[in-house]
């Protein structure tokens, strides 16, 4: 069916005051009053028209109900709506006026659909779930790791989210009833958060895993022996292999993400990156020149 416009009926604004409604109402009722225009069947159907946007307008509580329903009409309106439940679901032309509108009783499928009828008339109000939200947040992949708190605000509700270790980016968390309110007394609708989770200057994720550049001096490449390593748990020893060389990938079992909700956990990652000693002694660059004559000897 076709969103009629209350106030475009009347030739008011939309921040138009009861007593502005009250006024344009008197001054249309008596244009197109039917003791005016007796046999008018186009002034008889604005009179009614006129008559069920006041109607609408003139009552506070269904007037904030139209104004939802105005904001929200690509959802609720138009045909074969999944949202609606009921009423009737043909859609109209595009005329204003449409004697079809008002066949069989004094109001239209639109009004009866979303406010009911009235004067002892029998008729049903048609339920619509509210709109869907979507919004976003942003967190570090610290916070990803180990599980964050975040208040969003939505509509003006601020709304408090708790996030499970092993966030991952992209992740939709979903907030029942969160949403737009219903129309007649339908449910809420839902709210979809989607997390994006910011690029860390130390680590890089796949999946569970992490992966990391490790720092390594040539003397513990060559000897082997221990190595300070940050994680997201914190800094730990590991082992360097005597004769690793540029570019070996270590992996720290257990170190990478948790999987979200889970107890499994990914493994950390780390490429060795040798590290040359700079500013060299001429006893030491003595030292690394008899090494270099002893390797030509092997």
């Amino acid at each position: 069916m076709d969103f009629k416009d209350y106030y475009k009926i009347l030739g008011v604004d939309k921040s138009a005051s009861q007593e502005e409604i009250k006024k344009a109402y008197r001054k249309l009722a008596v244009k197109y009053h039917p003791d005016k225009n007796a046999g008018d069947k186009n002034a008889e159907i604005k009179f009614k028209e006129i008559n069920e946007a006041n109607g609408v307008l003139s009552d506070a509580k269904k007037r904030a109900e139209y104004d939802q329903l105005a904001a929200n009409w690509n959802t609720y309106g138009g045909p074969n709506n999944p949202n609606q439940t009921g009423g009737n679901q043909k859609r109209r032309g595009s005329s204003t006026y449409n004697p079809d509108d008002f066949a069989g009783g004094d109001f239209s499928d639109f009004f009866n659909t979303f406010f009911g009828q009235t004067s002892g008339q029998t008729g049903r109000r048609t339920r619509y779930r509210g709109d869907d939200y979507q919004t976003s947040i942003t967190i570090s992949l610290v916070e990803a790791f180990s599980g964050v708190e975040k208040i969003i605000t939505v509509d003006n509700q601020q709304l408090r989210i708790k996030l499970k270790p092993g966030t991952e980016d992209q992740q939709v968390i979903k907030l029942k009833a969160k949403g737009g309110p219903g129309i007649n007394g339908g449910e809420a609708g839902d709210l979809f958060i989607t997390i994006n989770i910011m690029e860390d200057k130390d680590f890089t994720r796949k999946g569970n895993d992490l992966y990391c550049i490790l720092s390594v001096d040539i003397y513990t490449a060559i000897l082997g022996g221990a190595v300070d390593i940050n994680t997201l748990k914190g800094h730990i020893k590991m082992n360097i292999p005597a004769g690793t060389d540029n570019g070996k990938i270590l992996r720290l079992k257990g170190q990478g993400m948790p999987l979200y909700g889970k107890e499994t956990t990914g493994d950390l990652y780390a490429e060795v990156s040798l590290t040359i000693p700079k500013n060299l002694s001429e006893k030491e660059k003595e030292l690394f020149r008899q090494l270099s004559t002893m390797r030509e000897n092997v």
